[in-house]
């Protein structure tokens, strides 16, 4: 069983930026690609970013390629979400989740663990 838990989470204006931060339990952490998924009110659950076990490979939704980015420190087990040139449809409720995985690209990802996530409110 592996434990996630996010931080950082918070009310931001537009433009602004946050930074998430993912810790894991995992034992080894690297058997692990990890991605940032979130939820606005109403709506289904969505993906917004992946990357491979070793960060050699990330995923982005085309909504915040450029805007956002994923990393991870597998030494301290965890994964970070950086974003940047927040707007308001980026409101939601951002979860991050594992995926235990021999695989070294972070386009397929299927989640095995997720956090309780983190609520991000961007205000206009």
């Amino acid at each position: 069983q592996v434990q996630l838990v996010e931080s950082g989470g918070g009310l931001v204006q537009a433009g602004g930026s946050l930074r998430l931060s993912c810790a894991a339990s995992a034992r080894t952490f690297s058997d692990y690609a990890m991605g940032w998924f979130r939820q606005a009110p109403g709506k289904e659950r969505e993906f917004v970013a992946t990357i491979a076990r070793t960060g050699g490979s990330t995923y982005y939704a085309d909504s915040v390629k450029g805007r956002f980015t994923i990393s991870r420190d597998n030494a301290k087990k965890t994964v970070y979400l950086q974003m940047t040139s927040l707007k308001p449809e980026d409101t939601a409720v951002y979860y991050c989740a594992a995926d235990f995985t021999v695989r070294a690209s972070a386009n397929v990802f299927n989640p095995d663990y997720w956090g309780q996530g983190t609520q991000v409110t961007v205000s206009s």
